[in-house]
């Protein structure tokens, strides 16, 4: 696949010395709003601005780049490491009905996400490939519009999928058929009508679920590696993983299970496993907080680091000027 210049120029500074992405992901509103129940209104916006950008000031210094929101997240962007590079969130956070539609972000554009310092866009997308075609044809061509948007400017598209089923809450009979719908939206999303650049997807597995892993397995190792080698030839993109929220050496051990089974991807985009228990220091003091960033969430992600060094393949080897 070839972009422009200027695409892999920003891709360039959103990856490590080997272009392989060791980012930081801190975007979240919703999520971490939850974080801090005791607080609201003004006094919860000043603490989450806050410690989004100590975030940045201290663990920037050890992530290829980091993903901001532009709701919490713009005061930190003066914060972030010089060697660092930014990706900004375009759309409305989570989701207002069962159809889970992509909303953006108002008074935002491609445009001005570039104007900000941002060297890609990041945009969140709820997909189910079984759901209707009607539902679907429009989150296709939000895709497809923020996929020219970006072309327009030279700006790299991150395309993050997160799979569903309206009609199946249960995590176990989920895990049973989460490779075809992940691995059935990325094959979708790899067309280059929607100018992506690089996929953020979930292991197309649950780890929780597979032999070898749990003793209440729904999936076979085997079975586990297939859904891992069929993810990486779904695409000719280059795709990292999200970290989805779980503690971090499940999510280690997900990603080396990935590289025992043959998958080819790119790195990773890890979030709340990196800094998430922070926050309680922080509603403590500022200073605690800043404290244990500078100690337990430095291990935290200087370990990951490690290992996606271990595990990842350039990305280099999919995208070329």
């Amino acid at each position: 696949m070839k972009i422009s210049n200027k695409k892999y120029e920003r891709l360039t500074k959103l990856s490590n010395d080997n272009q392989v992405i060791a980012a930081l992901a801190i975007d979240q509103r919703g999520a971490i709003e939850r974080l801090v129940p005791s607080l609201e209104g003004e006094e919860r916006t000043k603490v989450i601005k806050k410690y989004k950008s100590a975030v940045a000031k201290e663990l920037t210094k050890f992530s290829s780049s980091i993903l901001l929101d532009p709701v919490y997240g713009l005061d930190a962007i003066e914060h972030i490491d010089s060697n660092a590079g930014l990706l900004l969130a375009y759309e409305v956070t989570g989701y207002r009905d069962d159809n889970r539609l992509l909303s953006l972000i108002d008074g935002l554009s491609v445009k001005r996400i570039a104007e900000l310092g941002a060297d890609a866009v990041k945009i969140l997308l709820y997909y189910d490939v079984d759901d209707t075609e009607e539902n679907n044809d429009k989150k296709k061509a939000a895709i497809e519009r923020v996929g020219d948007e970006c072309l327009a400017n030279d700006m790299p598209f991150f395309l993050e999928i997160i799979t569903y089923d309206n009609k199946i809450t249960d995590k176990k009979e989920y895990a049973k058929v989460k490779p075809h719908k992940v691995n059935d939206a990325v094959k979708e999303f790899s067309d280059p009508k929607y100018n992506v650049d690089v996929l953020k997807l979930e292991v197309p597995i649950d780890i929780n679920y597979v032999e070898g892993f749990s003793d209440d397995f729904v999936m076979t190792k085997e079975e586990a590696k297939q859904a891992f080698l069929d993810q990486t030839n779904a695409t000719d993109l280059p795709y990292i993983f999200l970290s989805a929220g779980v503690p971090m050496n499940l999510f280690t051990e997900t990603l080396k299970f990935a590289k025992e089974s043959g998958a080819q991807f790119h790195g990773v985009l890890c979030g709340r496993a990196n800094w998430k228990d922070g926050i309680a220091e922080f509603l403590k003091s500022e200073q605690e907080g800043i404290n244990w960033l500078q100690t337990q969430g430095k291990e935290n992600i200087t370990e990951l680091n490690k290992v996606i060094e271990e595990v990842s393949t350039p990305w280099t080897t999919r995208l070329e000027k």
